[in-house]
């Protein structure tokens, strides 16, 4: 490694389970690459809800944990036994341990080369599409199939991956119900696509569903918020739907029993995106697919706010407020 490379770094950790208190911006090792890896001098660093899982100890992990899951950055060492990659190459990539000013990671795995010349905006674009470019991407291909005519409902559909959601989803024909928790939400959820408008703060979401299908229900439902919208959910659906419950966002879901289903044959699925593009041959497929819907300009990201390394406690009690739209970023210091 490069002499040029410190031992130590800035970090957001944390050392124990709980609330927003537990986050940490400090010092911590530079982490040290083996003979197949990298490391990369992060810029941008996406922020998602997966990180409250882990703080809050939904997600069990050992500590001291860095936070993150997402990061655009440059390569500044790597082992002799990496070859399709070089120091000085500009990547996008999604590992652990992203919010900090180094990461270590395989390039064997996942992770795009982007453009030696690669613009700001395309780190920050890519730093923050991963994960939740992927999820929708995959969801709407594997957890269900959307095709032209089905009416879908989304959840949280002004947020990252409501958005992504919505405007793939119409893009493939189909009506998209979109639910938000304000006006001014939803007027976003339009924007990128949302045919149909539910406040869910002031409107009987199942009600308007029956409304705007006559009676029928949706034969999907995209539900990233959990607890509070589960039961709304599988109320919305239609005989033989399909209800993708992916996020916990309002808490877990409770144990249902699968006698829930019985009564319109329905299908319900807990997908992880990791699981959707774990080998090769399926990572090549959904990461060519997404970089052409980025680059043709058909998929865009509606990045809303960039925080500094510093600041990601005032970026999460934002995000678990539902104060947001879009993607947040973390700007990471050089």
């Amino acid at each position: 490694m490069s002499t040029q490379i410190p031992k130590t770094q800035k970090a957001i950790r944390i050392h124990e389970s709980g609330g927003w208190d537990v986050l940490r911006y400090e010092d911590a090792p530079v982490p040290e690459i083996n003979d197949d890896e990298v490391l990369i001098k992060n810029k941008y660093a996406g922020i998602n809800f997966i990180e409250n899982y882990f703080r809050t100890g939904l997600y069990p992990a050992p500590k001291p944990q860095t936070l993150g899951r997402e990061a655009s950055g440059v390569i500044v060492a790597k082992g002799k036994n990496v070859k399709e990659f070089d120091i000085g190459d500009n990547v996008a990539y999604a590992s652990p341990a992203t919010f900090a000013q180094y990461t270590k990671y395989n390039p064997a795995i996942r992770i795009f080369k982007l453009p030696k010349d690669a613009s700001e905006e395309k780190l920050q674009l890519y730093g923050g599409l991963f994960i939740q470019g992927f999820t929708a991407l995959t969801f709407i291909t594997e957890a269900y199939d959307v095709k032209k005519g089905d009416y879908i409902l989304v959840h949280a559909a002004a947020g990252g991956v409501g958005l992504i959601l919505t405007q793939l989803i119409k893009a493939r024909g189909a009506h998209v119900i979109a639910t938000a928790s304000t006006d001014a939400k939803l007027q976003l959820a339009k924007e990128n696509g949302a045919e149909f408008l539910i406040n869910s703060k002031t409107e009987d979401v199942t009600k308007k569903v029956l409304e705007i299908t006559n009676g029928k229900g949706v034969i999907a439902s995209y539900d990233g918020v959990g607890k509070d919208t589960f039961q709304i959910s599988l109320d919305s659906l239609a005989r033989k739907g399909t209800l993708i419950s992916f996020g916990n966002a309002s808490g877990a879901v409770p144990p249902v029993p699968l006698t829930a289903l019985n009564p319109k044959n329905l299908k319900l699925l807990r997908p992880t995106v990791f699981n959707y593009i774990a080998d090769k041959e399926e990572w090549d497929f959904y990461s060519k697919e997404l970089f052409d819907l980025v680059e043709s300009g058909k998929l865009k990201l509606d990045i809303s706010k960039i925080y500094p390394l510093s600041d990601y406690r005032q970026a999460a009690e934002d995000l678990e407020s539902r104060k947001t739209t879009g993607k947040l970023l973390l700007e990471i210091p050089q």
